[in-house]
């Protein structure tokens, strides 16, 4: 019989998570959850959108456990697998539609980076889980996940200018919202 008391490391709680240990996979839940709930809102449209990715997220977890070598991060790992089950979503309801082409319309006018260091990093996030879902998607995946253009292009289906494109548009409407915030 499994302990999960007994388990003293991460390393431990993975490998009972690999011998199908139902309560170490609990365990895993109770620890990761809150986090990766926070990586599916980046993604997701509605809040019950990304208890669906949760959910998915963690069945995948579950099934692909033994593919975790133990090298890097097992909470990255983790996350890889949430933000795929997002954009495997997203690609399959066609959120980015049109976005394949789009050309750069406000390329020469400026962002103001500076405007984030103006509001608290809770406002930046609630900000950015109302922002329209093809801006969120790829802001997410540019600032949050690091991802090059050419990484978020092969990603999405789409091509690197129009992530450039879309990432900087979403940018200007967050420029724009902190903008309303201050009463500017």
């Amino acid at each position: 019989m499994f302990e999960p008391k007994l388990i003293l490391s991460e390393t431990q709680l993975v490998d009972a998570c690999k011998k199908g240990h139902q309560s170490a996979q609990r365990r895993l839940y109770e620890i990761y959850s809150a986090r990766m709930f926070a990586v599916c809102l980046k993604y997701a449209r509605t809040r019950e959108a990304a208890r669906d990715y949760l959910q998915d997220g963690f069945v995948a977890v579950y099934s692909k456990i033994d593919t975790y070598t133990g090298n890097g991060s097992f909470e990255g790992w983790m996350r890889k697998i949430f933000v795929n089950v997002a954009l495997m979503d997203l690609r399959k309801n066609d959120v980015l539609r049109g976005a394949k082409d789009v050309t750069d319309l406000r390329a020469d006018a400026p962002f103001v980076d500076d405007m984030l260091s103006r509001i608290a990093s809770r406002d930046v996030l609630r900000l950015v889980e109302q922002m329209p879902i093809r801006y969120k998607v790829v802001f997410s995946l540019n600032v949050f996940e690091e991802m090059s253009h050419q990484e978020i292009a092969e990603a999405l289906g789409i091509t690197e200018a129009a992530s450039r494109t879309i990432l900087r548009r979403g940018r200007f409407w967050l420029q724009e919202e902190i903008k309303k915030m201050n009463g500017e």
